[in-house]
């Protein structure tokens, strides 16, 4: 049965690392909803948060494809109920239409959003929620000509006490120095 995944993927930054990762979803025929990708933590090392539908079969399979990516050190799967999550969106709406009484402002104010730039053509206000409830602001603006909409990628992390990767990476110092190796 198909839910919604949220995968975390940690890696070196290189250039190409992220086409390979899109082939990898294309190659399983799953579609890709949200996507967002910056440092981590960590210094030196990247973290691509990707929101798919998906069985957890196919997850699986996608796990062990990704985790053989060179740059690629580490990959964790996440439902909605292990992790904590907000996107942000942005709106601009004309002004005249902010000034034409006080509706939008009292949207604004019970959507807990927040005016960003006001100027004499248009009016910037900012949300962060989930997908659902900038959605749901968008539509209501929109009775007032929403001129631009933008949400961003979902940003997560996860409800566990420590961070995966610092502790996956602790173990594999681990391993690597007993065998005489050390990676990180």
């Amino acid at each position: 049965m198909q839910q919604e995944f949220t995968i975390t993927i940690f890696s070196e930054n290189h250039v190409g690392l992220l086409n390979q990762v899109t082939t990898a979803f294309t190659r399983r025929s799953i579609n890709i909803e949200s996507l967002n990708t910056s440092e981590s933590a960590l210094e030196g090392i990247h973290k691509f948060t990707i929101v798919v539908y998906s069985t957890r079969e196919q997850m699986d399979k996608l796990i062990g494809q990704l985790e053989k990516k060179v740059d690629v050190l580490k990959v964790f799967v996440f439902t909605n109920d292990e992790i904590i999550h907000q996107e942000i969106a942005l709106y601009k709406v004309p002004t005249a239409a902010l000034l034409n009484g006080n509706e939008i402002e009292q949207i604004v104010r019970q959507n807990g959003a927040r005016i960003m730039e006001v100027t004499p053509e248009y009016t910037v206000i900012e949300k962060t929620g989930h997908k659902a409830e900038t959605q749901e602001l968008f539509v209501k603006l929109d009775k007032y000509g929403v001129l631009q909409f933008i949400r961003s990628g979902r940003v997560a992390i996860t409800k566990l006490r420590t961070e995966l990767l610092e502790k996956y990476l602790k173990k594999l110092r681990t391993e690597t120095k007993i065998k005489g190796i050390e990676k990180f």
